[in-house]
């Protein structure tokens, strides 16, 4: 996850007063997206999970 400016053939979502942008091609090989912010005793930040990470081996999301 990165700040970026929005680019031809970008997807664009606003969700709670954020906007996300990402690459179309991108978003449609791993879609469904979910983006959370997660905040615990070991810190915050936020939480990227896809389609792609649950067909993993690993079976698992993972974080920024």
């Amino acid at each position: 996850m990165a700040l970026d400016e929005l680019r031809e053939g970008d997807e664009v979502f606003n969700e709670r007063g954020f906007t996300y942008i990402i690459e179309q091609e991108l978003f449609e090989r791993i879609k469904p997206v979910k983006v959370d912010y997660v905040s615990s005793q070991m810190g915050s930040g936020f939480s990227i999970f896809s389609k792609m990470q649950a067909d993993s081996s690993c079976g698992g999301g993972c974080s920024c």
